[in-house]
């Protein structure tokens, strides 16, 4: 039994590394882009799959029980809710950002 349980922190370890990774390359990404969108959707991407990666590993340490449930839920949702708020976001920037064309230049 104690090796299942060093079997399953070990792979809940790297779920987590792996989550720490994409959070790390996502913030690197935010500061080197330009354009704004660029930068939102660099941000959009690494949460969705940060968080997705570093719930998984924690669900997996944390072995099956009503605090798992919980965790599938938090994804769920943030799964659904993180994409729908940036597209808006992202809409909002492109309709009232009368500076740049579609292209991301800004005009002189």
């Amino acid at each position: 039994m104690e090796i299942f349980e060093w079997v399953r922190f070990l792979i809940g370890t790297v779920f987590l590394i792996a989550g720490l990774f994409t959070f790390f390359v996502e913030v690197l990404s935010i500061y080197k882009l330009k354009y704004v969108l660029d930068r939102m959707h660099a941000a959009a991407t690494g949460d969705t799959l940060g968080i997705l990666l570093s719930l998984i590993g924690l669900m997996i340490m944390n072995g099956l029980n009503f605090t798992t449930c919980k965790m599938a839920l938090i994804i769920v949702f943030l799964w659904c809710a993180s994409p729908v708020s940036s597209h808006l976001i992202a809409r909002l920037e492109v309709t009232t950002n009368e500076s740049e064309d579609k292209y991301g230049r800004i005009e002189r």
